[in-house]
């Protein structure tokens, strides 16, 4: 059903942390599932399927395939990064995205329910 704190339907802060699940995960499931205008539908089944299916598998796949680049074309070191002047400009923007996603982010901060008030 549909999580309320005041009728004690959901999975809420001390429940996750008795859980076990390290944070980092319960971050990446809850940014993952992050609705945009509407209500998310949680699910213990489909937790664990993003865990296994985006987080591990995926992740763990680019990571592999990164130390293995590392290990065949530079002997398993990465070597020193010199940037050039383009690479500095893109850096800077990238930078400057990052700091406005943080902010929009920022906006969106879940605000704890008040006495007698329902959050949608």
């Amino acid at each position: 059903g549909k999580f309320s704190k005041s009728r004690g339907v959901g999975v809420f802060g001390d429940m996750a942390k008795d859980t076990g699940i390290p944070a980092d995960i319960w971050r990446f499931y809850l940014l993952y599932l992050r609705p945009e205008g509407q209500d998310s539908a949680f699910s213990w089944s489909d937790l664990l399927l993003k865990n296994n299916s985006e987080l591990l598998n995926n992740l763990g796949n680019f990571i592999n395939r990164a130390g293995m680049f590392v290990c065949k074309f530079f002997g398993g070191t990465v070597p020193t990064m010199v940037l050039s002047p383009d690479d500095k400009r893109l850096l800077a923007r990238v930078t400057l995205e990052l700091h406005q996603y943080h902010q929009l982010l920022e906006k969106v901060r879940w605000v704890p329910e008040s006495p007698g008030l329902e959050q949608g």
